[in-house]
């Protein structure tokens, strides 16, 4: 008979987002199983939420090895969410559950680790060549808030570059955006590109084209601002829609610029990866490209949209078999 802790899984994997929290586990070889995904809100604490994971798979205790991608700037032993009201220390996290070994990292520094380990089903190409294949790499991802990183090869692997490039402040690119923009300083000071490139700056893009064009904002969601059902009907929410979407491509390119990102830009996240079709029909790509003097650098460079469900676990299962 194999004891308890032979019989566990090899690692736990999870991505923690505001929203939603998706576990899995692996073997010795990074295959997946066990995966679930629970409200982020059904649960007061990440411990709650690990232990009920746990719990409903019937393990006797925690797998030896855990991988966690957060939604926060990781800093240090003591993490707080930045767009959700979980806290947690790593080393009390580590004890409670008698991990061996527990990395913690930003999410999209996970999703980040993901990029070589992404296959051809995993995405689509929006514009752009092939991408030098040792190249720097960078990836963006709007969701609940809006992730940001990027990935260098050495001589021997990939190694992410952590960062919050989506709280950088927001551009814009003509009239009518410096006009949304500020209308959104008068309430929010900073106007990050995260006040607009995620599901709450949908709604707020929407708000202030309502506010300029003097009618009620009516109570949308993210999902209805994007519907193009709605949108055929609703000009201000084709509009929040198309500038949400030229609004990411400057960014985007701004990060390509950035990283010397030759490798490519993927677009990653809760909101661009269900669009499809309607998203590569957007100035997306024209503003990526709009850059003056470095259109033709920028012409080079391929942008993906990655398809992946959770391309995060790709990233946190290399982690754990010591490739990132």
């Amino acid at each position: 008979m194999k004891s308890n802790a032979e019989a566990l899984p090899f690692g736990l994997i999870a991505d923690v987002g505001g929203t939603n929290t998706r576990f899995a586990t692996i073997d010795e070889h990074g295959a997946m199983s066990r995966t679930r995904v629970q409200a982020t809100d059904d649960h007061g604490s990440l411990a709650a939420a690990i232990r009920a994971y746990i719990g409903d798979l019937g393990l006797a205790a925690a797998p030896r090895h855990a991988a966690l991608a957060v939604a926060s700037p990781v800093i240090g032993d003591s993490v707080t969410f930045t767009n959700h009201p979980w806290s947690f220390r790593i080393s009390e996290l580590r004890e409670a559950f008698a991990f061996e070994r527990l990395e913690v990292v930003n999410d999209f520094t996970a999703n980040a680790l993901a990029l070589p380990h992404l296959k051809l089903a995993d995405r689509f190409a929006v514009g752009g060549g092939e991408g030098v294949e040792d190249a720097p790499r960078g990836v963006l991802g709007p969701g609940t808030g809006l992730g940001a990183s990027g990935l260098i090869r050495t001589r021997t692997r990939w190694v992410p570059l952590p960062g919050e490039g989506g709280h950088v402040t927001m551009a814009p690119a003509d009239g009518r955006e410096s006009e949304v923009l500020s209308r959104m300083r008068r309430r929010f000071g900073h106007v990050s590109a995260e006040r607009v490139l995620s599901g709450q700056g949908l709604v707020n893009l929407y708000g202030a084209l309502a506010e300029i064009a003097g009618v009620p904002a009516e109570q949308y969601s993210p999902p209805q601002i994007t519907d193009r059902r709605l949108r055929e009907r609703e000009p201000l929410c084709q509009e929040a829609f198309e500038m949400f979407c030229g609004m990411l491509g400057t960014v985007a390119g701004n990060l390509a610029l950035t990283w010397g990102a030759r490798g490519g830009i993927y677009i990653a996240g809760g909101i661009v990866p269900r669009l499809g079709a309607d998203f590569a029909a957007t100035s997306f790509r024209s503003r990526f490209e709009d850059k003056g003097r470095f259109r033709a650098y920028l012409e080079a460079i391929p942008t993906f949209v990655v398809t992946n469900p959770v391309p995060a676990f790709l990233g946190l299962a290399a982690l754990l078999r010591g490739e990132g």
